[in-house]
């Protein structure tokens, strides 16, 4: 295990070659292998059903996986298990505030459970009333938050035991974008402050933006991994988009467009193909004549520099909004 000068780990998180396999033989985990370095924002990025919240529980002990190691602070979470709970804060996908209670009194209630009481406790609990901007509302029952509120309440409560690892499982699923904007903010500002901050998210504009490292997973394994702006930067040139207006094969449509110059990988995907070009706005004149003079007739064309949807395009062979559809 790698440390830093003053003996802490280099890694927060180091997880190997976990499996995890659910009944009816569902494999959710094959192998995954993940290094996070302390004070960092890294995210798993995936569709659903890519198993990164089966990652979270294990990395939380709360599940058990088939195989595989994986530490926490250096504590192993299988022989550590408390050790590791000890330091760690968890924002689960569905909420944990308790609606009928008051924000003060779910936060009172989540640092008695961490063990913390007296003066200390309530100076935590003012502190990330008040770092959360709900101070005002401290005293009001939690059914009366928006859902931007609630949320911060979430995170709030897996800061109260001052984690030196905090999860985040889907952390703004379901909020509007003016709430999701919010609390990107907020999730920015506690990395800045030396925490470790590993999320799960099915957004690629939050990957992008909140994190330093990316690690895009597809059905229990890890495709991909680096900076967001290393891994587009791997795909060359510019992505083109173009939606048909009907089906066609994927031959067809590869005979059609091996004459057109400087185009690269292709990908069909139902009535729409992706290709890559040097110089995407150039090529796109091209291309829709090459297609439509054998019938294919084109409904849009998009043209774009590249994003981590074309990065797993390019692993997985499908673009993300169909991975979500086919979870």
């Amino acid at each position: 295990m790698q440390a830093n000068r003053d003996g802490s780990p280099t890694f927060a998180v180091e997880v190997r070659d976990l499996v995890k396999t659910y009944r009816g033989g569902v494999r959710a985990l094959a192998g995954l292998n993940l290094s996070v370095r302390s004070g960092s924002v890294f995210a798993l990025l995936g569709p659903n059903g890519a198993g990164k919240s089966t990652t979270i529980k294990i990395l939380n002990t709360l599940s058990l996986p088939d195989s595989g190691q994986a530490r926490i602070g250096g504590f192993d979470v299988l022989t550590q298990a408390q050790d590791v709970r000890r330091i760690i804060g968890c924002v689960a996908q569905m909420s944990g505030v308790d609606v009928e209670s008051t924000g003060r009194e779910n936060l009172t209630l989540q640092g008695q459970l961490h063990g913390l009481g007296g003066p200390e406790l309530k100076r935590r609990v003012d502190t990330l009333l008040q770092r959360m901007s709900l101070a005002q509302a401290a005293d009001r029952l939690a059914r009366t938050y928006s859902g931007g509120m609630q949320r911060k309440l979430d995170i709030a409560m897996g800061l109260i035991n001052q984690p030196k690892v905090l999860f985040l499982d889907e952390p703004t699923t379901g909020l509007d974008p003016e709430a999701r904007a919010d609390l990107w903010n907020e999730i920015a500002l506690l990395s800045k402050e030396g925490l470790t901050v590993l999320l799960t998210t099915h957004y690629l504009e939050e990957a992008d933006r909140l994190a330093e490292i990316v690690a895009i997973m597809d059905r229990g394994k890890k495709v991909a991994e680096g900076t967001p702006e290393a891994l587009k930067a791997e795909l060359q040139g510019d992505a083109i988009q173009v939606d048909l207006l009907a089906l066609a094969s994927h031959d067809q449509i590869r005979t059609t467009l091996s004459e057109v110059p400087g185009l690269g990988e292709l990908q069909v995907t139902g009535n729409s193909l992706h290709v890559r070009a040097e110089h995407g706005a150039s090529a796109v004149p091209a291309v829709l004549l090459a297609l439509e003079s054998q019938g294919l007739r084109v409904a849009s064309v998009k043209v774009s520099r590249p994003s981590l949807d074309d990065v797993y395009l390019h692993h997985t062979g499908r673009t993300f909004a169909q991975a979500e559809g086919q979870s």
